[in-house]
């Protein structure tokens, strides 16, 4: 195995890539009692356009069929996968995202015998006409509960509004209409084509072996005789120059407002690098401006235009990216302007130093957090990885931050055409 280590952060990752093409690695945690394991495909819910492999058909499946096929996994011929899982006393689950999919388990005894159910089940699909349709009854019921959830209809409110028809503003779980379009036969064209080692990633960390857990892995994956596969050819539409529309509003059975805002990316770094540097330029005036220390964010609760549920977060990939603002508030419309003025003022005269330094120490805290946390290093690990970046090198990132950068960021990112709000008010007479 390859060994990367980090001097810095006194930790080592093990790294393989196997003959069919899956990338293992492995970050032992010597006295952690807990494994984590992750088993990462590429696939999510924006990969709806593609090529299938097998036969070289360009095919468009129904929105929510990744989320749809990751349900569907954990059903076998003579039974249920979690039944497996619970007979050593892990616990398992899984969950899509925009452009990956995770099966996981977490366990403290059996680590090996889990990491058998977890390779075999991922890699043995089993749907039939009866067990298809069944699902979407179970779906069905999941995106009814989405429906009436404020914080999922806000935020995707917002996404719909900063991105219109995108695939990023399609929720992941689809609609009633999209997933009743799933058969059986859709769901075996997706897992053929995304669900091929070489477009995975295994990563186990915990007190673990890695040279016997490779060899296990190893012995696991020669035993199934995969096929070389070529990249997958994927499909998205263009990204819009312009923003959907500047306003989406809809009621809900609340007791109190919701609103979130936000800004798009006016352009994407090509570069995975570029992209982690922005991404921690953001995260700290982010948190020099509305985070729980900030002085901003204590001067919103007080004057009563939200409450601690306010906050802010940035995502961004090789195809989109977007800043989100917001929270509950009984005076949704001041909490939006007050918010924007503070954006533009700092925009304009930039972030103070004092400021700076301390929220970035803030990150740096954060991350190394992060590496006491199983489940938190494996997640954002592997979805990091996937997206070309390694995330144990943020450290050297944020350290290599000046004043500069971040109040560049802030300055590009916060531009008055680019921004949207979702807002969701009580129904009349609430």
């Amino acid at each position: 195995m390859k060994k990367q280590q980090y001097q810095r952060l006194n930790e080592t990752i093990y790294e393989e890539t196997l003959d069919n093409g899956l990338q293992v690695f492995v970050l032992p945690k010597k006295g952690f009692r807990q494994t984590y394991v992750n088993f990462t495909t590429r696939y999510g819910s924006i990969d709806s356009e593609f090529i299938v492999p097998r036969r070289q058909e360009r095919i468009k499946v129904p929105d929510g069929i990744a989320h749809f096929l990751e349900h569907k996994m954990f059903e076998e011929e003579h039974g249920d996968v979690f039944m497996e899982f619970a007979k050593t006393g892990a616990s398992a689950n899984a969950f899509t995202t925009f452009d990956t999919t995770t099966y996981l388990f977490s366990s403290t005894v059996e680590v090996e015998r889990n990491l058998e159910i977890l390779l075999n089940f991922v890699q043995n699909p089993y749907f039939t006409d009866e067990n298809v349709e069944k699902e979407k009854g179970i779906i069905g019921q999941e995106i009814k509960m989405y429906e009436d959830n404020p914080n999922w209809r806000v935020y995707f409110g917002l996404l719909q509004g900063l991105y219109g028809d995108y695939p990023v503003a399609i929720d992941i779980a689809g609609t009633i209409d999209s997933i009743a379009k799933i058969t059986k036969e859709t769901l075996y064209d997706c897992y053929y084509t995304f669900y091929h080692p070489s477009n995975m990633a295994l990563f186990v960390v915990g007190d673990v072996d890695p040279a016997r857990i490779l060899h296990l892995v190893q012995a696991n994956q020669s035993a199934k005789g995969y096929e070389a596969q070529a990249p997958i050819e994927r499909f998205y539409p263009e990204l819009p120059k312009q923003i959907a529309r500047k306003r989406t509003e809809s009621t809900l059975d609340i007791s109190q407002p919701r609103v979130l805002f936000g800004f798009r990316e006016q352009h994407i770094e090509p570069k995975p690098t570029a992209r982690q540097k922005r991404e921690a330029a953001m995260e700290v005036w982010m948190d020099c401006l509305f985070g729980r220390s900030s002085q901003h964010y204590q001067k919103l609760i007080d004057d009563g235009l939200t409450d601690q549920g306010f906050g802010s977060e940035y995502e961004l990939t090789h195809l989109y990216g977007h800043s989100i603002f917001g929270g509950n508030s009984k005076r949704p419309e001041e909490l939006i302007l007050r918010v924007q003025n503070l954006l533009l003022e700092y925009a304009d005269k930039g972030i103070d130093e004092a400021d700076f330094l301390r929220s970035k120490k803030k990150a740096i805290g954060r991350f190394m957090a992060l590496l006491d946390s199983p489940q938190g290093i494996a997640n954002v690990y592997v979805s990091q990885k996937l997206r070309g970046l390694d995330v144990l090198t943020s450290l050297d990132v944020l350290q290599n931050l000046d004043l500069h950068d971040v109040n560049q960021t802030l300055r590009e990112h916060v531009v008055d055409n680019t921004m949207a709000i979702s807002l969701i008010s009580p129904e009349k007479g609430k």
